[in-house]
């Protein structure tokens, strides 16, 4: 469209840019909600049990191979303003519940399409918003009816939502031992505050090692640092560790301005010497009077102090990161000291032991068995870089999942059977209402669909035998049944324990009408050209663009 409006008078009037470009109406709305598909097109073929992987390959090369929503759309670079909105939808599910970003993203674009079909028929898209709008209050109020309670002391449940988590992703075959761990390390830094249950995430570390299988995996009730020991003369293993965390250097600080000694004759030099040698040797001295026999700096280590630390048998590691630091206090419960002259006994941690473990080339450090641990480490291993990369997203779903049902313990059947049962009642209640809304809350329901449609198509099920028989049980009030995906079949699926937190399933309903109603909000799309402004005629003033 040109960037020449004319008025109702028919009077030309330059508003935009020269090289602009606007789609207004019907236009607008068709264009926005054509690439709005096509992203949920791209993505609705890895969802579930049978999904299929996607390989991403950037600017440089790098290879990404994942299922996971979030990440596919993070790494496919998206150009179509209303496709990235479809991005932030996922990216804004994986923030909040670290799951169920495919699942929003094929919900959004199928309530995307149903609207176009109502906008064909008139129906204004305001009106189609404010119904899809009470349809998600509603659809979430029947979530609840179908929503079980958990106990979090109760693991077998709570390793069935993880398992279910990874069971669409590469790790599958793995995924019930992998599980265990999972909760293990969720339930170990879970904090209860006025009787709610926190866990933050953040307090699992997660480190990677290629080599050995996704079975090798292992969680760590501790530590593990990629640093080696400091000095070879060191210890390489200590058992009941009293660990001191220090996070200034043992060195001899430079001083901030320039200092020069004069120095007249060679004792000098070595009183000097003797001087600087004696302020590190009392470095060692206090820090072995705590009675510590660990020490973890988070700066350097003067090669003198790691002399003396190994002559008193103590293992020194440097150069650890300060989100470590912050975490082995919380593992070790030891206190971050600044200034070595402030370490006391009472500032120590324990560990059963510390040691240094060879992985592949490297020598890793581990602080494992401490007592009560606030912070874990996951070590993840696989056959190559790409494939512990999968596994650390599919390792970071499920505890994030385990997470939402600790802080929120509820949970429904996964297998598109809530869908299923939110569309059967949507339906009933539709009836209820009058004019367009109706309309629109049908559509809502037919969108929900869409998750059991896509599963049942990426199992090689017939979609719609599956989609007739599943609206005829729903019906009938089986309402936990949903698409056995793996075993190809409609039925119960509660029985073969695939199981999801109803935290993950109310996040991906909002995320996905927040954004497609505001998709359809838009009637007019002007997009700015990069090119540089047309050239001033001689004494052409700047009031007239």
């Amino acid at each position: 469209m040109s960037s020449i409006q004319t008025t109702s008078e028919g009077i030309p009037v330059i508003v935009l840019k020269e090289g602009s470009k606007q789609s207004r109406g019907k236009d607008a709305q068709k264009n926005n909600i054509n690439a709005a598909k096509l992203i949920a097109e791209i993505i609705s073929s890895s969802l579930g049990p049978r999904g299929m992987d996607k390989m991403l390959v950037d600017s440089i090369g790098d290879i990404t191979i994942t299922n996971d929503g979030a990440t596919i759309l993070k790494e496919i670079d998206v150009q179509h303003p209303a496709a990235k909105m479809m991005v932030e939808v996922a990216k804004a599910t994986d923030s909040e519940v670290g799951d169920g970003t495919t699942s929003a993203v094929v919900i959004a674009g199928a309530l995307l399409e149903k609207a176009e079909w109502l906008i064909d028929n008139d129906i204004h898209p305001v009106i189609i918003a404010d119904g899809y709008k009470k349809a998600a209050t509603k659809a979430i109020s029947f979530l609840g009816e179908i929503a079980k309670k958990i106990d979090i002391s109760d693991k077998q449940t709570l390793e069935k939502v993880a398992r279910t988590s990874m069971l669409t992703k590469l790790v599958a075959v793995e995924a019930a031992d992998l599980a265990k761990l999972v909760v293990s390390a969720v339930l170990s830094i879970t904090e209860e505050k006025d009787g709610d249950h926190r866990a933050n995430i953040s307090n699992v570390k997660v480190e990677k090692k290629t080599g050995g299988s996704i079975s090798d995996s292992q969680m760590i009730n501790g530590i593990v640092l990629d640093k080696e020991i400091v000095n070879n003369n060191m210890p390489k293993k200590i058992n009941n560790a009293k660990i001191a965390l220090v996070s200034a250097p043992l060195e001899i600080e430079k001083t901030e301005f320039e200092a020069k000694i004069n120095i007249s004759n060679p004792n000098q030099i070595k009183s000097f010497m003797e001087e600087e040698n004696q302020i590190l040797k009392e470095m060692v001295d206090k820090i072995k009077n705590t009675g510590a026999n660990v020490v973890l700096c988070q700066k350097g280590i003067d090669d003198i102090v790691q002399h003396y630390l190994a002559k008193a048998g103590i293992m020194a590691v440097r150069r650890i990161k300060e989100s470590d630091m912050t975490k082995l206090a919380k593992a070790t419960g030891a206190r971050v000291v600044g200034n070595v002259d402030d370490l006391t006994e009472k500032d120590l941690g324990s560990a059963q032991n510390v040691e240094e473990k060879q992985i592949e080339e490297d020598n890793w450090t581990y602080i494992e068995g401490c007592k009560n641990p606030k912070a874990v480490t996951f070590l993840i291993r696989g056959g190559s870089q790409r494939v512990i990369d999968e596994v650390e997203r599919a390792i970071h779903d499920a505890l994030m999942v385990v997470k939402d049902v600790i802080e929120r313990p509820y949970f429904v059947p996964g297998g598109g059977a809530p869908e299923a049962y939110m569309a059967t009642k949507l339906r009933a209640w539709a009836q209820s209402l009058s004019g367009r809304e109706q309309l629109a809350v049908e559509k809502f329901a037919e969108a929900l669909e869409s998750i059991p449609i896509s599963l049942a198509r990426n199992s090689g099920m017939n979609p719609i035998d599956v989609i007739t028989q599943l609206r005829a049980k729903q019906s009938a009030g089986e309402k936990y049944t949903g698409v056995d995906a793996t075993n190809g079949v409609v039925g119960d699926i509660e029985k073969i324990d695939v199981l999801e937190p109803i935290k993950v399933k109310e996040q991906v309903i909002k995320s996905a009408t927040e954004t497609a109603n505001m998709i359809l909000r838009i009637d007019n799309v002007v997009a700015v050209s990069r090119s540089s402004p047309p050239p001033q005629m001689p004494g052409q003033g700047q009031g007239m663009y």
